[in-house]
């Protein structure tokens, strides 16, 4: 296990903590959703609780490198404030002078924001100055940002390198709830895979053909598998370069005894649209002028008595077209069977886990990563950059 804020001295120190504050924030600049800040609360506690000088950095939205006061960490500072009832400090550059003498002023037990750390093109291209600079604001690196762990930027890879670095507690559960999934499940092991884009997961799948008993394959995906066994998709998304891929993932299941589960039937419309008329068609016909849009009725009870059973869940992706309301069905009644499973359940990928909030069973599932791509770096078997810096225990 990796070295985290309980395994060194943070009394008087001053310690870097790498965030995820990248909420959700509508026109009016209020904050949509503060789970992302709530998460980090155990950390920042901790170390405010035992004498650090706290300073957070995180990034906002995609900003490219220039200044954009639509995504400043401003209203993020209002709202951590006012739930940790403590007055925060805000650093406006981190290149000028001014934000050292902040750093100089601390006492413990202070909490400094850096405003965003995307403003500074330097962040994303791991210049090696521009950690340095990150790097003299502290004497501990704290990574909390699991979001951000498979990415080499300045202030994740290039600090860590620099200064001793350290786990956060959101970072240390992910990674906890990883291993026991991944290197010591109760079986049976069922993996739920979902999303339009097959490869992001044709890696995720063939790591799992290794660990789990059954894959259930839902959302665009789907239809790459379903064209690869010779089935009519109509104008349904597929990969023709990962067709071969997906028939050879299909063999190599079968040689391994893991049962891969296709939709036995689709919600389809002729257009990509909210309001499109649906029809049902069975796996394998679609007619040519229609696109799969969600998994069908018979698909959903399939999957249902899979997931029934089931002692281990992963699930990561929507099983439909999850942004439109009528296309939301197969992935919220899968949510809901997910939610009543005793077992160990985890949750990754933004509309997977919208689908367990929206119906309010967030609660019953184990445990919602809080990184899409960095959890889908570990399902496939890889180790995450910033967290391979971390010494173990």
């Amino acid at each position: 296990m990796k070295k985290t804020i309980r395994d060194v001295d943070v009394t008087g120190k001053r310690v870097l903590v790498r965030v995820d504050y990248n909420v959700p924030i509508n026109n009016e600049l209020k904050i949509v959703d503060d789970t992302r800040i709530t998460a980090t609360l155990p950390t920042i506690n901790y170390l405010v609780e035992h004498g650090a000088k706290i300073i957070l950095c995180s990034h906002l939205g995609r900003p490219n490198g220039v200044v954009d006061s639509k995504l400043s960490l401003r209203p993020v500072l209002a709202r951590l404030s006012k739930l940790l009832d403590k007055s925060i400090s805000f650093a406006e550059d981190i290149m000028d002078k001014s934000t050292q003498e902040l750093v100089k002023n601390m006492q413990n037990g202070d909490i400094l924001m850096l405003e965003n750390i995307r403003f500074y093109k330097q962040e994303e291209a791991n210049n090696e100055a521009f950690a340095k600079k990150l790097a003299s604001l502290a004497d501990i690196f704290v990574l909390d940002a699991f979001a951000t762990a498979h990415r080499k930027h300045a202030s994740t890879y290039g600090v860590a390198k620099l200064i001793p670095a350290v786990c956060g507690f959101l970072v240390e559960q992910e990674l906890l709830m990883f291993d026991k999934v991944l290197n010591n499940p109760e079986h049976p092991f069922v993996a739920i895979l979902g999303g339009a884009k097959i490869a992001d997961k044709l890696p995720v799948i063939d790591n799992l053909l290794n660990k789990v008993d059954t894959i259930l394959i839902g959302g665009g995906m789907a239809y790459t598998f379903i064209k690869a066994i010779g089935g009519n998709v109509g104008m349904s998304i597929i990969d023709n370069t990962k067709l071969k891929l997906a028939s050879d993932i299909l063999d190599k299941a079968k040689e391994k005894g893991v049962k891969i589960i296709l939709p036995i039937d689709n919600v389809c419309a002729k257009e990509f649209s909210e309001d499109a008329e649906t029809k049902k068609f069975s796996s394998g016909f679609i007619a040519d002028n229609y696109q799969g849009m969600d998994i069908g009725p018979k698909t959903i009870k399939c999957f249902k008595k899979v997931i029934k059973k089931a002692r281990t869940i992963v699930w990561n992706g929507p099983l439909g077209v999850y942004e439109y309301e009528k296309f939301k069905r197969g992935t919220n009644k899968i949510a809901k069977y997910v939610a009543k499973n005793k077992g160990v359940s985890i949750i990754g990928g933004g509309d997977s886990i919208a689908a367990i909030q929206s119906i309010g069973v967030s609660k019953r599932v184990s445990h919602i990563s809080t990184g899409g791509g960095a959890s889908l770096m570990l399902l496939q078997g890889k180790k995450l950059p910033c967290i391979d810096l971390i010494e173990d225990v």
